[in-house]
């Protein structure tokens, strides 16, 4: 391959206590935990907005606040679902505790919890590197229209999803799975007769809500379909409009060619599933298509190699940790990427997660939320979706903080301090 050697000067535009890297539920929750820590803070996020998965994927609904009835994910992430719902922008599925939203406002109160703690925000920015000194990072390097530019931290969240920054840091990963779960895009329906749809609603404990009735009708049509998952589906607070989740592809999402093809063949599939929904499902039978995300939802990429790795052994028993930072409920969700199939596990009790998890040995500045902590392929397949990652973010905004306050490595923060302030929060640490 030919090999180009550029060298150029970087404008160090900024300096925090903490950088944030990714918007996403994870990084907006970890960004405001820091600031309300006292440490200055900045987040970072490719998008015009803040929401990730939730918003520039359109992953609906806000899944599991709540178990077995009581609250498991609390703190920072329901303060800003009660944020939601006082200006209707979400509505809270008794017991499930998920949560049907409104997109648009979703990005709104996120902005505004995040610009109220303080932060300084960095929208329409792409994070193409780092600079090390010895393990710690002291760069991170990013490209918008003011050209390449660099911010200094004392301490890195990556809350990028796809462990963005970690792999350019030269963070070890996990090995990569045989085959990782498929990409699905998630389409926006308008024109829909939502009151004829039994699966709209997430909110019973222990029900897989895909709906077995499309599915059947399809599979009676004796014809060539795309592969596709569910399908699911979730309202957004609007009489006709619907969300629907049964796209799916292999791709590996953090790898450009990859994510590419997988775009433009779901786009594809898109169109032929809207066909195929009007013409057999009288729910859809007057529905048109409003949009596609922005960007395809991504189930599994890149994960680090941390101190410790949450086994699904441990995940399931809901193992208690002396360090335990966060909650996981969902259940193991695994789908297919060679066919149309989901292994769903229901858990018996909230799972806990270490926060060993949320580091790697020889980064001494760096902490990893979102669903890039170190898990294997059965826990992380619990902890991916948006409460927990909110849970693990808080974790880390706090953890970063305390760091940057005392001036000690990201393995030596005092966990008990950080438990209790935790706890101060409104986490739920507890058997």
């Amino acid at each position: 391959m030919e090999k180009i050697r550029q060298t150029r000067e970087i404008p160090v535009i900024a300096e925090y206590d903490v950088v944030v890297c990714g918007g996403g539920p994870s990084g907006f929750i970890a960004a405001i935990a820091a600031a309300r820590g006292g440490a200055r803070t900045a987040l970072i996020e490719r998008y015009g907005f803040l929401g990730g998965m939730a918003t520039a994927s359109l992953v609906a609904p806000i899944s599991v606040f709540n178990y077995n009835q009581r609250r498991i994910i609390d703190g920072i992430p329901w303060e800003f679902i009660e944020r939601l719902i006082d200006i209707e922008g979400a509505r809270e599925e008794k017991p499930s505790g998920n949560i049907t939203f409104s997109p648009e406002k979703y990005k709104l109160i996120a902005q505004r919890m995040v610009l109220e703690a303080g932060v300084s925000l960095y929208f329409h920015s792409y994070i193409t590197g780092c600079k090390k000194s010895e393990n710690n990072l002291t760069h991170v390097i990013l490209e918008n229209k003011n050209g390449t530019e660099a911010i200094a931290a004392k301490y890195f969240i990556d809350c990028t999803g796809d462990a963005d920054l970690s792999y350019q840091a030269g963070v070890p990963m996990q090995p990569k799975s045989s085959e990782l779960q498929p990409a699905s895009l998630i389409f926006m329906l308008g024109g829909v007769d939502t009151d004829s749809l039994p699966k709209i609603r997430h909110n019973e404990h222990k029900v897989n809500y895909h709906d077995l009735d499309i599915r059947q009708a399809f599979e009676d049509l004796d014809i060539d379909l795309p592969q596709y998952g569910g399908p699911w589906y979730c309202g957004i607070l609007a009489n006709d409009l619907v969300l629907v989740n049964m796209t799916r592809t292999y791709a590996d999402m953090a790898n450009n060619r990859e994510a590419t093809n997988a775009e433009c063949v779901l786009r594809e599939d898109v169109f032929t599933f809207v066909d195929l929904l009007k013409k057999n499902i009288p729910a859809f039978e007057n529905a048109h298509l409003v949009m596609t995300a922005p960007q395809t939802g991504t189930r599994e990429t890149r994960r680090i190699k941390g101190v410790h790795t949450l086994t699904g052994e441990e995940y399931i028993e809901a193992r208690n940790f002396d360090d335990a930072i966060s909650r996981g409920c969902h259940p193991v969700d695994i789908h297919s990427s060679s066919s149309n199939n989901q292994l769903c596990e229901f858990l018996e009790d909230a799972a806990f997660v270490p926060y060993r998890c949320l580091i790697a040995p020889g980064f001494p500045n760096l902490l990893v939320g979102g669903r890039a902590f170190s898990a294997d392929g059965i826990s992380s397949a619990s902890v991916r979706v948006q409460a927990s990652a909110m849970g693990l973010g808080q974790a880390a905004g706090v953890a970063a903080a305390l760091c940057a306050q005392y001036g000690t490595n990201v393995s030596e923060v005092d966990i008990k301090k950080l438990r209790n302030t935790l706890i101060k929060y409104g986490a739920n640490l507890t058997n």
